[in-house]
């Protein structure tokens, strides 16, 4: 692959779906519980109860053979079953287990129970960003500059994966860090649609084709094509543009499919960072970004897909091939490690070759296995690490702040990161131009469980509450613009009879008409500091803010007002009007989450009277409602 020379990484936070509600943790402390490691079920029982038949087969004749394909997607560098956020094991209301450690433990029954020759380990993308340990050896103690090897890296390599397709999340830390990655994996780590700019030449490898010896058979060869999301460009321009395009998924594989078939591929697999919806998050200007069932409804000679991107389970989706009528079999795993997908498939031997009869899918619910201790040992150091980092004290609070109501009521703990973000671009534009600009700042809650303690508040308190990689951008809009982009964040919330009882929390995440997001997330609800204004839910979405105005008048229509706001919105993430073609006044790449740590860390003192200004309402008719 070649190499790529370019500036400072720019990270973002993700577009694809915010943690499941959590409760409670059933352990704290710095590292691993007795529940991590002592506890689970056998392997025959695990596997059973997945539905998956294991070696309880027929024995097959000479001219046929079961193989299994086994996939992870979506892992965002989650390499233990723990939330460094509670500082505690990971629990969510389904009682779901996380990370590497555990995929490992299944992968090991799988593999002893079909044999490590009969079996293949993939990838589907989105693995080395998502974690504060991801964060960590990216802009903290970057392994670009310590030389160790990164956590998921070595990880991957002790499990044995045989390939990785790239997500759109690994291209958060710009392409030299990236390169790095790859270079210490021993899986081939595949992108086929990812090309040099201007070009249809692969920028990284687009295919590998491994060979399966089997004792008693004829070599299998299992190709394996890896797509990426054509999202990549938006989502990460300031990394990619001018250096990386990403092309259309159903384009690049029917490109190299005919090719990996030639190569003497007898079973081809795709792993793709995509989910099956058919819908994009960012129009049509863009090739469609979740088309995994598109590859596998148009592409011919295609006998399974693995694909990610959408944080859900899907263990078995069987799509009819238009051009063939021939069955392809698709799995998606849920994200971080909670489950594995298993596909088996039944091949003959014909005519000098191996091609598949039938195919089958499954997930397997890691939670009902303990943390491979081989794979817990690998990252212990560095886990360790990353637990002693986000225990830091930055600052006292002189009172405890929630973001639990951050959804549908203006809060301290969200103004915070506004203040943030507003004193950091007045800083930096001072004594220039548009220093003369009033400044407003954008922020969405990301967590609801987010808090700060009354007292001491550690960087794991602020990474609990901006939970994501961006960093800091300002661009100028317009009056008129602000509104706009204002109308839009407002179709957040249901429409609401005046009235109505009171429910602010059923009022939000109103219905977004496409499969994939079915009601808008939390993240997408971006509220304004710095100006004032109702959002009046009773009225119908276009209509509903009112009362904006800017130090007591009415906001004027040509009215030039400097915002501060992440390099995800942006870029176009979202779909918001104006801000992505907005002049960029300020990109110093300086990571919100740091910068929130640091203005912490030089004020010492977190008092919402010095901050906190409730500049936004729910409405109705006019009337307050919360």
């Amino acid at each position: 692959m070649t190499r790529h020379t370019h500036p400072e990484p720019t990270p973002r936070w993700c577009s694809c779906a915010v943690p499941d509600d959590e409760v409670e943790p059933t352990t704290s402390g710095s590292g691993f519980s007795r529940r991590n490691l002592l506890v689970g079920a056998s392997a025959a029982s695990v596997l059973a109860a997945a539905g998956w038949p294991g070696a309880a087969q027929a024995a097959p004749r000479d001219d046929s053979l079961k193989i299994t394909i086994m996939g992870t997607s979506d892992l965002h560098s989650n390499a233990v079953n723990w939330d460094y956020y509670k500082d505690a094991t990971y629990s969510d209301r389904d009682q779901n287990a996380i990370g590497l450690a555990r995929v490992s433990s299944v992968v090991k029954q799988i593999r002893e129970k079909r044999g490590r020759d009969h079996t293949l380990l993939f990838d589907a993308g989105d693995t080395i960003q998502g974690s504060p340990l991801g964060f960590y050896y990216a802009l903290v103690d970057p392994v670009t500059e310590s030389g160790a090897t990164h956590p998921i890296a070595a990880q991957m390599n002790a499990i044995g994966y045989d390939a990785v397709a790239l997500g759109n999340h690994e291209f958060n830390y710009g392409l030299e860090f990236l390169d790095y990655w790859i270079s210490q994996m021993d899986a081939d780590v595949l992108a086929a649609n990812a090309v040099h700019a201007g070009t249809k030449v692969p920028a990284f490898t687009p295919y590998t084709i491994k060979t399966m010896k089997v004792k008693g058979r004829p070599p299998v060869r299992v190709g394996v094509l890896g797509l990426t999301n054509p999202g990549v460009v938006i989502w990460d321009k300031a990394n990619v543009s001018g250096k990386i395009e990403v092309l259309d998924l159903v384009e690049a594989a029917a490109r190299w499919v005919p090719v990996m078939r030639r190569e003497g591929a007898d079973v081809v697999v795709v792993s793709a960072h995509s989910g099956e919806s058919g819908t994009s998050s960012y129009g049509s200007d863009l090739p469609v970004e979740n088309a995994a069932k598109l590859v596998a409804e148009q592409v011919p000679g295609i006998d399974a897909i693995l694909f990610g991107h959408a944080h859900v389970d899907v263990p078995e989706r069987l799509v009819t091939n238009t051009v063939t009528g021939k069955t392809v079999v698709m799995s998606e795993p849920k994200n971080w490690g909670q489950r594995l997908s298993v596909f088996d498939l039944d091949l003959e031997f014909s005519r000098g070759k191996w091609s598949v009869t039938k195919g089958s899918a499954c997930t397997i619910n890691t939670n009902t296995v303990v943390d491979d201790p081989e794979l817990v040992a690998v990252v212990r150091a560095q886990h360790e690490a990353v637990v002693k980092y986000v225990n830091t004290p930055v600052a006292v609070s002189t009172q405890a702040l929630s973001a639990a109501e951050a959804c549908w009521k203006d809060t301290a703990i969200l103004d915070y990161v506004n203040e943030v973000q507003t004193a950091t671009v007045a800083a930096a534009v001072a004594g220039t131009p548009e220093a003369a600009l009033p400044i407003v700042s954008i922020a969405a809650p990301f967590n609801r469980g987010a808090t700060f303690p009354a007292g001491e508040v550690t960087i794991k308190d602020v990474a609990g509450l901006y939970i994501y990689d961006n960093t800091l951008m300002a661009s100028v809009l317009t009056g008129a613009q602000i509104k706009e982009y204002l109308e839009y964040s407002a179709k957040y919330f249901k429409q609401v009879a005046p009235d109505a009882p009171v429910d602010p929390a059923a009022w939000t995440n109103a219905p977004w008409p496409t499969p994939q997001s079915p009601t808008i997330p939390d993240y997408n609800y971006d509220q304004f500091s710095g100006v004032d204004y109702g959002v009046d839910i009773s009225q119908p979405v276009g209509s509903r803010i009112v009362g904006l105005s800017f130090n007591g008048a009415a906001v004027a229509a040509d009215q030039k007002f400097l915002v501060a706001v992440n390099n995800y919105r942006q870029s176009g993430g979202g779909g918001f009007p104006h801000i992505a073609t907005a002049p960029v006044v300020y990109n110093a790449q300086v990571a919100i989450r740091e910068a929130i740590v640091s203005y912490a860390s030089a004020q010492g003192t977190i008092d919402p009277a010095d901050f906190h200004v409730e500049n936004w309402r729910l409405v109705r008719n006019g009337t307050p409602v919360v």
